[in-house]
């Protein structure tokens, strides 16, 4: 009996209409365009300016493009997990709202919390879902605001991040494509490199706490940067070794796109061509969890069926992973 696999037969992305460029951010902090495309490979971001907005206005976008693409109504829909740290609220789950947004009223859904892994990490839950057989029409959804997190007097972390969603519906096949396999880690001593100070149950929002600025995204970068570009190459070759492949077996690698000299040193380290790996990094900054389906999105007309596609990322917590799949269209 053949393997159930959960393939993608729909991927979508968007990111607002406002764009904030390098030459904007030298007017609010002290920087360049030089000192920021030479360091992030970033010359703008897109950036949710419209009032009453948040993150499940994004990831709805997203949602009705790929109903809208494989003519799916939304009360066919079954489930949706959401990866986001910028949650509408704290609860209820923004996966929900989105349901609701859509008119999905016989699907369920729920958050997950990884940073800029959490894509991954849902992508693999969702996929379970489906390998089960439990269901068989889910959507995974990466979306971040992350402007509002941001502190834009900060110029380490202003010049990152941008906002936008991306997601992908996940079917069951039995033709050998899909999501192949994962490896996912995870490091709770990175929590110090890479943060929110306050805002949950350890240190809730007081008057101090905001004018602190604790409420707003820390990242000490070097050790980030040592940790992701060893964690992603690591759990790339992990992957490939336990579905005996090699890395000239990928048609293409995905990586998290956190900053242009961590995707080129993953690359360097796996030896993987450059013209193979995704980047779009250039315009949209760091999007968080909606890196990798975005870069799914930008380049799906140049993906045939049977490539073989490896996602990696990494993220605040530590979080990280790779992630092997078969392209199904």
């Amino acid at each position: 009996m053949p393997k159930i696999l959960a393939a993608i037969t729909a991927v979508a992305g968007y990111v607002p209409e406002d764009i904030l460029t390098n030459a904007d951010l030298e007017k609010m902090v002290d920087t360049t365009d030089e000192w920021i495309t030479t360091r992030t490979g970033i010359k703008e971001r897109h950036i949710l300016k419209t009032p009453g907005k948040a993150t499940s206005d994004m990831a709805v976008e997203v949602v009705n493009q790929i109903l809208k693409k494989s003519g799916i109504l939304p009360e066919e829909l079954e489930m949706l997990i959401c990866a986001t740290v910028t949650p509408d609220t704290i609860f209820p789950d923004t996966a929900n709202t989105i349901l609701d947004k859509v008119g999905a009223k016989n699907a369920f859904g729920y958050d997950i919390n990884a940073a800029c892994s959490g894509f991954l990490y849902a992508l693999t839950t969702g996929a379970k879902f489906i390998e089960s057989g439990m269901y068989k029409k889910v959507i995974i959804i990466g979306a971040d605001k992350m402007s509002s997190i941001v502190d834009y007097t900060d110029r380490t972390t202003c010049i990152i991040f941008g906002d936008g969603a991306g997601g992908v519906l996940l079917e069951p096949t039995e033709d050998g494509t899909g999501i192949i396999d994962s490896v996912l880690r995870s490091d709770g001593s990175g929590r110090e490199y890479l943060h929110m100070k306050a805002g949950g149950s350890l240190r809730p929002a007081t008057s101090e706490t905001v004018s602190n600025k604790e409420h707003f995204v820390f990242q000490d970068g070097k050790p980030v940067f040592k940790a992701a570009v060893t964690g992603m190459a690591t759990t790339v070759k992990q992957v490939l070794q336990r579905n005996n492949l090699n890395i000239d077996d990928l048609a293409w690698l995905v990586p998290h796109q956190a900053n242009m000299r961590i995707i080129n040193a993953v690359g360097d380290m796996l030896d993987m061509p450059k013209d193979k790996v995704m980047v779009n990094i250039h315009k949209y900054g760091n999007t968080t969890a909606a890196t990798l389906p975005l870069c799914l999105w930008e380049y799906e007309p140049q993906l045939k069926k049977g490539d073989y596609l490896m996602l990696s990322a990494f993220g605040g917590g530590f979080t990280w992973g790779s992630t092997l799949l078969k392209w199904h269209y």
